[in-house]
């Protein structure tokens, strides 16, 4: 604030009587095209804030997040749907045959006699015998 005062006064003459009074004068003029009284300028307002988050979120929202939520949700009923007898693909990309199915955990068959347990939530894909 003080260095702008500076600027905006006018330098005093050398050797005038009147340089200290000059040099201390401190003048707050709004800059030009500023409306008068109102600087410093308004700070924007709640809906200015709103009306520019609104459509980012809606973005993100239909770009990222229903397209997720849709997702997970197919996954969830396919592997809901896991029986006895399906070939799977892990997400470790192990690749087998449902030989049980509990409430969380199926044992998987990978080899002639190797059975493995594994969480269905790690089951990335599932073909259904028929």
């Amino acid at each position: 604030m003080i260095q702008s005062a500076f600027a905006q006064s006018t330098p005093p003459a050398p050797g005038s009587a009147s340089a200290p009074a000059a040099t201390t004068q401190a003048t707050a003029q709004a800059p030009a095209g500023a409306p008068q009284g109102s600087y410093p300028p308004p700070q924007p307002g709640f809906m200015n804030m709103l009306l520019l988050f609104a459509p980012m979120f809606l973005v993100i929202y239909f770009f990222i997040i229903r397209p997720q939520n849709k997702k997970m949700k197919e996954h969830r009923a396919v592997v809901e749907k896991v029986k006895s007898g399906d070939e799977i693909v892990t997400a470790a990309g192990i690749f087998g045959t449902v030989t049980g199915v509990t409430e969380k955990v199926l044992t998987v068959e990978i080899a002639d006699g190797v059975k493995i347990k594994l969480l269905k939530s790690q089951v990335a894909t599932v073909n259904p015998t028929k």
